[in-house]
C-alpha cells in the first residue's frame, strides 16, 4: 500500500510538472510570435557624430603653371536634427599638410595645416540624402578666411544607429582660393 501511494504521488507530481512545463513553453512561444509580428519601431535619435576622411582638391598656380593640389584632411561632424528632415551641424576639418596657394591678387600664401569650422543648415529631402550649406571660418597661423560651404552626403544605415556616409563639399573662401572635397565618414546617432 505504501508503495502504491508513493507511486501515485510521484506519477501525479510528474504529470503536474509536465503540464506546468508545457504551459510555460506554450506561453513563451506565444510571446515570441507576438514580438516578431509587431513592427520594430525606429526611435528617432537627434544627435549625430561622424569622423570623416577627405581628399581636398585645391586649384592653384605654381612655378610650373596651373596645378591641382590634393591635400589629405580629417573631419569631425557634430549634428543636431530637429526632426527627420531638418537639422544644424558643425562640420570641422583639419587639412593635414602645409601647402602654398595663390590668392586672387596673385600673392602666394603658405598654409600651415589650416582648420576649417562651418555651421551648416542640414536638409534631408529623400531617404539618406543630406544637402547642407552654411558659413564658416578657416583658421590658420597667418590669416583667417571667411568660407561659404555647400555640399551633400548620403547616409547609408548600418544598424544600431551607425552609418557610413560618402560626402562631397565645395568651399568658397572670400578673396582667396576655393576647394572641393570628397570623403567618407562613419557616423553614430544617439
Amino acid at each position: 500500500m505504501y508503495g502504491m501511494n508513493l507511486y501515485l504521488k510521484m506519477t501525479t507530481s510528474l504529470v503536474v510538472v509536465a503540464c506546468l512545463l508545457s504551459s510555460v513553453n506554450v506561453v513563451a512561444q506565444e510571446q515570441s510570435l507576438n514580438r516578431t509580428q509587431e513592427p520594430e519601431t525606429h526611435a528617432f535619435k537627434p544627435f549625430r557624430m561622424s569622423a570623416v576622411l577627405y581628399h581636398t582638391y585645391i586649384g592653384t598656380e605654381t612655378s610650373d603653371g596651373k596645378e591641382l593640389l590634393i591635400v589629405p584632411s580629417v573631419g569631425l561632424d557634430l549634428e543636431y536634427w530637429f526632426n527627420e528632415k531638418w537639422g544644424i551641424g558643425s562640420h570641422n576639418d583639419l587639412e593635414l599638410i602645409s601647402f602654398e596657394v595663390e590668392d586672387r591678387e596673385g600673392t602666394f600664401i603658405e598654409k600651415e595645416t589650416p582648420v576649417l569650422l562651418t555651421l551648416d543648415v542640414l536638409w534631408k529631402p529623400w531617404k539618406g540624402l543630406v544637402l547642407l550649406a552654411g558659413p564658416g571660418v578657416e583658421f590658420e597661423k597667418e590669416e583667417n578666411l571667411f568660407v561659404i560651404r555647400g555640399g551633400l552626403e548620403y547616409e547609408l544605415e548600418l544598424g544600431s544607429h551607425w552609418d557610413v556616409a560618402p560626402t562631397i563639399f565645395y568651399d568658397a573662401r572670400k578673396d582667396a582660393y576655393n576647394t572641393f572635397s570628397v570623403g567618407i565618414g562613419i557616423g553614430k546617432r544617439f
